[in-house]
């Protein structure tokens, strides 16, 4: 008979006097629901997407063999057997992942700026640092609006040269305003405002190097020569073209841990011929360097390092000749002074050179840091 349960025109597998089992009793297994109905007991097994039918309390028995194999996962906590729900799909775990990963460079991104900028100040302070040229008083080695970096560390590592170009700061020795504020924060926010090339200092200046301490410096021989220790200087290759080397007299022996600069544009150069009525006769402390001018970054035709003219190299220049030279020293300044630029300062520029940097070294720090945090954090005992 159709739909008596019989398998193959067979008896059913329990005798007549057997009483039906109860379905009710299956026993769910743990985690997983109860025993999976076959899907060809009620039409409703999808193989492809593993939904099975449960059995139906006091329905009839399964017409076929339980399905092979692992029984699947149900659908979820309000499935038949109550299971866990079914795993997620690889898509929704790749996307937690990588919406974790935008959370964290999210948070991760104003302590890289910090970073950045403090190792911007250090590298400012410390290592280069870039200044604008407002005047002509050293062309045409360098011309007005160009940029420059200095280098903070080559003093440190060796000393002075002459015919070194040289940022330095005239206060106390050529400029004699008040003190710059002791204050820390208003420190803090110049080196700031130094980082982006904004500056309020007007006692910075740049000069080139023509005597060194104890060096006799003289202007000039019967050639018109500077001489240094009795030996001329062959400045054509630097100095403003039709310059005279110098049109003031002066005559020197620059003083201890002092220096003698000019510029190179001698013409209008408002340097230590100017000054010679200062404290120093016109010199400057080698202590008020700030760095040694090494590259002209900007602009792009103007791009090269500053080297030492040879004329500097000559091993003469080392041997002390006090009373070397044909002194002429006197003469009147009105002309000089009439032609200077007043020695007007130079400006930290906008470089992005110490920002740059500073970012460059953010990076692997943020990472490193980043790197030990998680590992101390997996290092602790889970609760």
């Amino acid at each position: 008979m159709s739909g008596s349960g019989a398998r193959d025109g067979g008896s059913p597998p329990w005798g007549p006097a057997d009483p039906v089992p109860d379905l009710d009793d299956t026993q769910a297994i743990p985690g997983l629901g109860a025993v999976p109905e076959s899907g060809a007991a009620h039409g409703r097994g999808d193989s492809a997407n593993g939904e099975y039918c449960s059995a139906r309390p006091g329905g009839p028995a399964a017409n076929g063999p339980a399905p092979s194999g692992p029984a699947p996962e149900p659908d979820g906590p309000g499935g038949p057997g109550g299971g866990r729900g079914t795993k997620q799909a690889p898509g929704h775990a790749k996307g937690g992942k990588s919406g974790k990963k935008s959370r964290s460079f999210w948070r991760e991104l104003p302590l890289l700026f910090v970073i950045a900028v403090v190792l911007s100040l250090v590298i400012k302070s410390f290592v280069v640092q870039a200044f604008w040229i407002p005047s002509g008083s050293m062309q045409n080695t360098l011309a007005i609006n160009d940029r420059v970096l200095i280098n903070k560390v080559v003093y440190h590592l060796r000393p002075i040269h002459r015919g070194d170009i040289v940022v330095f700061d005239g206060n106390g020795s050529w400029d004699f305003g008040p003190p710059a504020s002791s204050n820390i924060f208003s420190k803090a926010v110049s080196e700031l405002e130094g980082v982006v090339g904004i500056s309020h200092d007007p006692d910075i200046y740049i000069k080139r190097v023509i005597g060194l301490p104890g060096d006799h410096v003289v202007c000039c021989n019967i050639k018109g020569q500077i001489t240094v220790n009795g030996v001329p200087l062959s400045e054509s290759s630097y100095v403003y073209p039709g310059n005279a080397p110098s049109k003031l007299k002066f005559n020197i022996t620059v003083p201890a841990g002092r220096l003698w600069v000019m510029g190179d544009h001698r013409a209008v150069s408002y340097d230590s011929r100017g000054h010679m009525g200062d404290p120093g006769g016109g010199t400057i402390p080698e202590s008020a360097v700030l760095g040694r001018a090494f590259v002209i970054i900007w602009p792009p035709s103007q791009m090269g390092f500053l080297n030492i003219p040879a004329t500097f190299e000559q091993p003469q220049l080392n041997a002390s000749n006090a009373a070397g030279g044909n002194a002429a020293a006197g003469g009147s300044s009105a002309t000089l002074e009439s032609a200077l630029d007043n020695g007007t300062p130079i400006r930290q520029a906008a470089s992005p050179v110490p920002l740059a940097l500073g970012f460059i070294g953010a990076v692997p720090l943020t990472w490193l840091q980043r790197r030990a945090r998680r590992r101390l954090r997996n290092r602790r005992p889970s609760s």
